[in-house]
């Protein structure tokens, strides 16, 4: 091998790092460089950024009162357009720079009309960035300014301002020449007067954003119908181009952040949607030019307006959006920790008064309170300070104290109103917190005993559990058994090695009736909740569990039936993740035993069947063979019946026997259906039944 020659130590290259080696990137060159910086990222989510930012300028111009109507167009080529009828981007000369004011927002960072409170008030733009950054990121831009007399234009390639030769023929000018050349170019469109509005077309370049990124509408959709609800009466049009059917579809809500709130709420309602709103004053430091022409720090005094929309359901999970001006904040920020605050000392100080907490119970947490809650937290000022261009978390700390002090006052005004009813949907949902509260307390002291126990520690399970040996959670099972008779044969049938047994008392409560207070006051479904071992609700915990399967094992008969459909109302409602995974069974006992009196080599002595049609198939498939059994046919009554053997080889050997999982294609109809068969409302299920008993054979009665 030929000698390479003496190395150069990497330390002395290291050592010629001097002024040369910095690099000064000017204007879009920087955003180009690092254009994470500003989108976040290159991929569909920077790419969808870069749409928002074109997208919140027309909406910005609605809330200016300007704009009425936003049109947001994917074409086939792979580029966006935005339209709106607002005031139209400024075409007359930027006195510093002498350009257009379109030039000048499009190729200058930080350049804009939203910096003072000249044009706006309350903005989604803040930083002067959106626009000229888009145009740095494609390939090409077009923007044309509709104002009265005549429509004019500009068009970029790589955020250089000039004119395409045509138009149409590719985001970067293939096929047609493109000429750098600064300054608006009159178009033949007239406008009339007191018609306005800007129509931007961007081709993102695919130098800067990854191969995979694209616009993705149905994220489109759900961002336009947000946006909506914030700012009610815009207009909003999308149109889908792409695909081999165009798409389009408008949204517009009058209703504002009270129709969206009932829109996000997937449970029934306990309150009413409840609005919550105020304005309050802070001052803020910020640097002004003063009559010298220097930046100084001055104190100004800003308005901060707020604007909450909360109802509370019967369920479990959280529904909280928030809003700044009309950026979503899905990471929340000073708005959001105020408002959480709020609400939780509100109630904690109302509930104390009332005596719905006693002296000795705890205060309700965060998650007491905000449990079923679907609520819609907007707050509205001018200069917002957010953490970063993608402003997915407000900074501005004056926030959480004006909307702490308003929602503190407003909420505590609906729950010691003395309004019919406003005081029973205050009433309602303070019972409602408190026993949440109790849940969780009770969560939590069962999920300290819930954990496998050693010998000496077994005691904290019920008394009543026969416990296997195993400790893999993906291998054990627990049948839940009907009665002390079938528990006793069960113990002798089962393999001890995985399999665990829970005997139950008869028909244990019905949950969708009962309080959740109720629900852990009954010893059954106490021991259930206990032995399974991952909480219940929103504490519940699938890694928890002490078991890989829960099968259901009762009678075949009418009343084991209702046994099976009162668990599955337990575990539906309270454990709804076991059946979600599919670990939830139930046990298919046989209903008849053929004795066989002269078996043909191969058969079995004993032939089980599991329902009447089946027995008759088999006897007359019996009899074809000339095979003769023993009369009469044994019918089982109940899992007592049958000895040890029996049971193992029909229903608890996994060789053999047959279990029937319990699944939900459709939580929404399961939950309704549930409701209908379990709950409260007696009238529906009366319907229910006298509809269905036309259908029903008087001769499959078991009576």
């Amino acid at each position: 091998m030929a000698d390479p020659g003496p190395r150069r130590s990497p330390t002395i290259a290291d050592n010629t790092y001097n002024a040369a080696h910095l690099l000064v990137l000017e204007g879009l060159e920087a955003v180009r460089k690092r254009p994470g910086m500003y989108i976040g990222s290159t991929d569909t989510r920077g790419l969808m950024h870069c749409l928002w930012e074109i997208i919140d300028n027309g909406v910005d111009e609605a809330l200016a009162g300007a704009a009425h109507r936003v049109e947001v167009t994917l074409h086939p080529d792979g580029s966006a357009e935005v339209h709106d009828d607002g005031r139209g981007i400024p075409t007359d000369k930027e006195p510093k720079t002498g350009l257009p004011g379109v030039e000048v927002v499009a190729t200058k960072l930080h350049a804009g009309g939203k910096f003072g409170g000249g044009s706006y008030v309350a903005t989604g733009g803040l930083h002067g960035v959106g626009l000229s950054v888009v145009n740095a990121l494609s390939s090409r831009m077009d923007v044309d300014v509709e104002r009265s007399p005549a429509v004019q234009g500009i068009s970029f390639q790589r955020g250089v301002p000039g004119v395409f030769d045509a138009d149409g023929l590719g985001p970067s000018g293939r096929g047609a020449g493109f000429e750098p050349r600064s300054g608006l170019t009159r178009k033949g469109a007239r406008v009339a007067k007191g018609r306005s509005g800007t129509r931007i077309r961007f081709w993102p370049d695919r130098q800067i954003f990854t191969k995979e990124a694209q616009f993705v509408y149905d994220e489109l959709v759900t961002r336009a119908r947000q946006t909506s609800f914030i700012v009610p009466g815009l207009e909003l049009v999308l149109r889908d181009l792409r695909g081999a059917e165009p798409v389009e579809e408008s949204f517009r809500h009058d209703g504002g952040i009270s129709e969206f709130t009932e829109f996000l709420a997937a449970d029934e309602a306990v309150t009413s949607v409840l609005r919550l709103q105020g304005m309050d004053t802070f001052t803020e430091t910020v640097p002004l030019l003063d009559e010298h022409g220097h930046m100084t720090p001055q104190e100004i005094e800003r308005e901060l307006h707020v604007d909450v929309a909360v109802r509370w359901g019967t369920g479990y999970d959280t529904e909280l959006r928030s809003f700044v001006n009309v950026i979503a904040t899905p990471k929340g920020g000073t708005h959001l920790s105020g408002f959480e605050q709020a609400v939780t000392k509100t109630f904690n100080d109302v509930m104390r008064a009332t005596k719905a907490l006693k002296v000795n119970d705890a205060d309700v947490i965060k998650d007491d309170v905000l449990e079923g809650l679907t609520g819609v937290v907007t707050v509205r000022l001018a200069e917002p300070q957010f953490e970063g261009q993608t402003k997915e978390i407000l900074g501005t700390p004056a926030a959480r104290s004006v909307v702490r002090k308003v929602v503190a006052a407003e909420l505590k005004t609906f729950l010691t109103s003395t309004k019919r009813e406003e005081k029973a949907q205050a009433k309602l949902v303070m019972e409602k917190v408190v026993g949440a509260s109790r849940t969780r307390i009770a969560a939590r002291q069962h999920k300290e005993t819930q954990r496998r126990k050693n010998a000496l520690e077994s005691s904290a399970l019920p008394s009543k559990l026969a416990d296997c040996r195993a400790n893999d959670n993906d291998r054990t099972e627990l049948f839940i058994v009907e009665g002390d008779s079938a528990l006793g044969t069960a113990k002798l049938a089962r393999n001890s090695e995985f399999q665990a047994l829970l005997p139950i008392r008869g028909k244990i409560l019905n949950v969708q009736k009962a309080s959740v207070g109720d629900m852990l006051k009954n010893t059954e479904c106490a021991s259930i909740i206990q032995v399974v071992g991952a909480g219940s609700g929103r504490t519940f915990e699938m890694e928890a569990r002490r078991y890989g399967r829960i099968i259901f094992m009762a009678d075949a008969d009418s009343d084991g039936a209702h046994i099976r459909c009162l668990l599955a109302t337990l575990f539906f409602k309270y454990m709804p993740d076991l059946i979600a995974e599919g670990r939830v069974y139930s046990a298919v006992p046989p209903l008849h035993r053929i004795e066989l009196s002269n078996p043909k080599k191969g058969m079995d002595k004993y032939v089980y069947t599991y329902s009447d049609d089946e027995l008759q198939r088999k006897l007359a498939e019996l009899s074809k063979k000339n095979v003769r059994w023993k009369d009469p046919v044994q019918r089982y009554k109940g899992l007592g019946e049958m000895d040890a053997d029996q049971l193992a080889e029909t229903t608890m050997d996994p060789r053999h026997r047959t279990l029937r999982r319990i699944t939900v294609d459709d939580a929404d109809v399961a939950s309704q259906v549930f409701e209908l068969l379990m709950g409260s409302e007696v009238a529906p299920r009366k319907e229910f039944i006298v509809q269905g008993a036309y259908d029903v054979d008087v001769e499959a009665l078991d009576a």
